[in-house]
């Protein structure tokens, strides 16, 4: 076994799509979660209000303003929002994972999951910010842990549901 095997360097090799979308799903359920017993146990907020600034990116700013205590298009379109943007966040992580190899350890996928969660908060709260203002007042230390832990449960279950490519010796076809 040569010593550069081991070595992240990038490569054409091509991520699991099936396990990203699922590992998408699972960051993203485990986020929405955490937001809103963050907005309601910590922050003491409506967690409503975290809804309906999502919610808003799809259906516009009115939807900011809107007194309804409940909306069933407000939930449904805060919802399409969050699982799309999970998804191509954890497809997006899943491509860097495999093709600079961090799926070569827990420990390595792990910080690489929670250094791109972090990245995507700077990324939504301060490039996206701009266009999306409604959301500076969510700024903070509890969005940012949560954006790690998205990060960090993404990356890991993409390399518990990744399956092995066919040429890989993990497959058993492999030299």
């Amino acid at each position: 076994m040569e010593l550069h095997m081991q070595s992240h360097h990038f490569t054409h090799r091509m991520p699991d799509w099936r396990a990203a979308a699922f590992a998408g799903l699972i960051a993203g359920a485990v986020y929405v979660v955490m937001e809103l017993l963050t907005a309601r146990f910590v922050l003491y907020q409506s967690a409503w209000g975290t809804v309906k600034m999502v919610a808003a990116i799809m259906l516009g700013k009115e939807t900011m303003a809107s007194a309804d205590a409940f909306s069933w298009s407000i939930v449904l379109a805060a919802g399409v929002v969050h699982f799309g943007l999970s998804v191509v966040l954890a497809t997006i992580l899943a491509m860097i994972i495999a093709s600079f190899r961090f799926d070569s350890s827990s420990g390595m996928a792990s910080l690489t999951g929670a250094i791109f969660g972090a990245l995507v908060y700077l990324v939504n709260f301060y490039a996206l910010g701009r266009y999306f203002n409604w959301f500076d007042e969510a700024r903070g230390w509890e969005s940012l842990f949560a954006h790690v832990l998205f990060g960090l449960i993404a990356a890991n279950a993409y390399m518990y549901l990744e399956r092995p490519a066919p040429d890989s010796p993990a497959s058993g076809q492999g030299a």
